[in-house]
């Protein structure tokens, strides 16, 4: 079973920025990997993906300030978020499509 590890949250100021990380056990070139986020007392909403031939699809509510991308080489997706706000404070994880292949989540807190 391909495991995945979120890296990179913390605590960052409004207008600030991240990286988040999704590294997996094993090969990840032929996948589809999700990015989705879940902040307090809501559902999980999705955020990104990153599909096997390099493309890439935004929730509109991130469209134009996080990017996502991936280095096969070290089965590896990123997230880079940038112009964070409060409202995209949540836990977020990745998620390889059509499997039950889960990360643990990593917390990201935006605020002054």
């Amino acid at each position: 079973q391909l495991h995945l590890v979120e890296s990179g949250g913390g605590l960052v100021q409004p207008g600030g920025s991240l990286t988040l990380s999704c590294a997996a056990s094993d090969s990840i070139s032929m996948r589809i990997i999700d990015w989705y986020r879940q902040a307090p007392d809501k559902a999980r909403e999705w955020v990104a993906h990153s599909t096997k031939g390099g493309n890439v699809k935004y929730s509109p509510s991130v469209e134009g300030r996080f990017t996502v991308s991936r280095d096969s080489a070290r089965n590896t997706v990123y997230l880079q978020m940038r112009n964070l706000k409060p409202e995209d404070t949540a836990i977020y994880s990745c998620n390889a499509r059509y499997t039950d292949s889960w990360g643990q989540g990593t917390q990201v807190t935006v605020s002054a």
